[in-house]
């Protein structure tokens, strides 16, 4: 099931974060294993996944482009052990988190079973430009003028 959230004229340009928005929607239906994210200040989170019974050599943390991957895959040491009752998880896992334009990962720890990878993620800076308008389509393009600090763009020869 897919809905389309950017169908309006308006939003021009949000195909790449629709698709991100069905990735995270596909990957949200996992359980396994469970985790928190919390919201430390305006401009850092931080992620705890619950990681009992594995260590660090255990798992594995990428950025893949805007995605942020955690995995998991428990060497096979329990040889010759003898389980009466197994209820601590030993399988392995894939727990993906699609990050924002921006967002940096600070670094991550493990404490007590439990994983923490702290992300940052930056104040967006107010961007205003004055677009000049021209007389008709054939008028050639005006160099860009800078303009105290703004800059005046007059066409985008790239369309």
């Amino acid at each position: 099931m897919s809905t389309r959230v950017f169908t309006s004229p308006l939003f021009l340009g949000f195909d790449h974060l629709e698709q991100m928005i069905e990735r995270a929607a596909k990957t949200s239906s996992e359980g396994y294993p469970p985790y928190n994210i919390e919201q430390l200040s305006s401009i850092c989170l931080r992620i705890t996944v619950a990681v009992a019974g594995f260590t660090m050599d255990d798992l594995q943390i990428t950025q893949e482009d805007n995605q942020l991957v955690i995995r998991g895959r428990q060497n096979d040491d329990h040889q010759g052990r003898i389980f009466l009752h197994r209820g601590i998880a030993a399988r392995q896992f894939q727990r993906a988190f699609v990050l924002a334009e921006g967002i940096e990962v600070r670094g991550a720890w493990l404490d007590n079973g439990l994983l923490h990878v702290d992300l940052v993620r930056p104040l967006p800076e107010t961007k205003i430009r004055t677009i000049a308008i021209r007389k008709g389509a054939n008028d050639p393009p005006q160099p860009p003028a800078i303009d105290g600090g703004q800059h005046t763009v007059s066409s985008n020869d790239d369309c």
